[in-house]
């Protein structure tokens, strides 16, 4: 089985691909190699004779007739392979060519024929004939010169031969490579879906091998992994949201059990009857506050609420939520004010949505800032166009390692459990934020002072003001 998908991975067949790349490319070169040299020797051997005839040609007749028939003797041996004397009638005057080849013409252009002697294996050769002065003065004679074309086609063989030993080895490597290369992939994908295995299997903390190799694999692996970490944290977060709805919600509901099974053992007080069921609905209201925030959470983070943007100040919203609130304010001797600026604030967004962030900022920083004291607003934009906003207070604070807690679902700091509440104010913010690509910032509104305060500051990103 692991032979079988040994040759079946994509590394095996990408060798196969190359391989035939690479003998395509050498027939390719082979055959480049073959036609320059056959050209190369052809042209050789035309020059070479044309280059001869036109130094015989300048011989007298006796001299010519004793070159050619001693040619053996002299250096015309080396540069050509036969030479002859005829006469017009095609009669042989002196040389080594017997006979009138079959097919030649007399011109000052080389010609190829083939030689076909009996009982051997016909070759090819070149041929130039040229008329040439005799005894008697006039140009009666046909001088002719042959070369063979022997060295070209032993270069061939070589060449050929030469191509063909060299592809054996090379196809060779190419596949011992390929072979090699994709069992060690094939083991990397192996180990992978045995550590896939143990997901599935329920190991949750489990994780694909990645080693420091920067390639295709190495850097999936990386991606499925933070993916891993990504799903773990959202599990973690699922489970504990469950713990803590069931807790949240446990309270109120044993508080609504107990009082109507006290109530039911009254009969004949409508008075207790009345209030028992008041309160029993107010523990309800609260269930079904958990219940609908975390349903709005949801929403928010599912990103079906894009369809509701569009072009608004910012400011025009901090001024509608002061409005609101600073009359709760004042009944607990709060100040509720905002930085005096005339300047529109423009911002891309969600009126509705930007209006709960802005409601559960205020709400929270009157709801923790003890009497007197003071809650200041401001909204402004930076030179980049970037817009931010700000909420300060001068209530309990939050501390520092208690910042991004809060934006939590259901988590409430010691300082804050007197205070009725779900604790899924900030969170329903943060989904908000994130819909809008805006950040939150908490900080200290003060420094060395029992009650620090606290400062929320929202950077929108430049995007969202265009």
């Amino acid at each position: 089985m692991f032979r079988a998908d040994l040759f079946r991975t994509v590394t095996f067949r990408l060798t196969l691909a190359f391989v035939v790349a690479i003998i395509a490319g050498m027939a390719l070169q082979f055959g480049l190699v073959y036609g320059q040299m056959n050209g190369y020797e052809q042209q050789r051997s035309t020059d070479l004779l044309q280059r001869e005839a036109a130094l015989l040609v300048r011989e007298t007749p006796a001299q010519l007739e004793y070159e050619v028939r001693e040619r053996s003797k002299t250096d015309l041996r080396v540069i050509l392979n036969g030479a002859a004397l005829f006469d017009m009638s095609r009669n042989l005057i002196a040389g080594d060519i017997k006979k009138w080849p079959v097919g030649l013409e007399v011109s000052p252009r080389t010609q190829r024929l083939w030689d076909a002697p009996p009982g051997d294996t016909p070759y090819e050769m070149r041929y130039l004939a040229v008329e040439v002065e005799g005894v008697q003065g006039n140009r009666d004679r046909i001088l002719v010169l042959a070369r063979s074309l022997h060295m070209a086609n032993e270069l061939r063989y070589i060449t050929k031969r030469a191509a063909l030993m060299s592809v054996v080895p090379v196809v060779a490597f190419a596949l011992m490579a390929g072979i090699f290369l994709s069992h060690r992939a094939l083991r990397r994908v192996k180990e992978m879906h045995e550590a896939i295995d143990r997901i599935m299997d329920g190991d949750l903390h489990e994780r694909l091998p990645a080693g420091r190799e920067r390639d295709d694999i190495e850097r999936l692996a990386v991606s499925v992994n933070r993916m891993l970490d990504r799903l773990e944290h959202l599990l973690d977060e699922i489970r504990d949201v469950g713990n803590d709805i069931a807790h949240d919600l446990r309270t109120p509901l044993a508080r609504v059990k107990a009082r109507l099974e006290r109530v039911s053992a009254i009969t004949n007080d409508p008075t207790a009857l009345h209030g028992a069921i008041e309160r029993a609905t107010q523990d309800l209201e609260q269930c079904f506050s958990v219940i609908t925030a975390l349903l709005r959470i949801g929403e928010i983070e599912n990103g079906r609420r894009r369809a509701g943007f569009a072009m608004l100040d910012l400011r025009e919203l901090l001024v509608g939520v002061v409005d609101l609130y600073e009359p709760i304010a004042e009944t607990q001797d709060v100040l509720l004010r905002i930085a005096e600026s005339n300047r529109p604030v423009p911002l891309f967004g969600d009126k509705d949505l930007l209006n709960e962030v802005l409601v559960n900022l205020v709400d929270n920083a009157i709801k923790f800032t003890p009497a007197p004291g003071s809650v200041d607003l401001s909204v402004g934009q930076e030179p980049n166009g970037a817009s931010w906003l700000r909420v300060a207070d001068t209530g309990i604070g939050i501390a520092e390692e208690e910042r991004r807690a809060v934006m939590g679902r259901f988590y409430r700091s010691d300082k804050s459990r007197h205070v009725p509440g779900s604790g899924l104010g900030l969170s329903l913010v943060s989904a908000i934020l994130r819909l809008h690509g805006a950040s939150l910032e908490i900080g200290a509104a003060r420094t060395n002072h029992a009650l620090p305060g606290a400062v929320f500051t929202i950077h929108f990103p430049v995007a969202a003001t265009a």
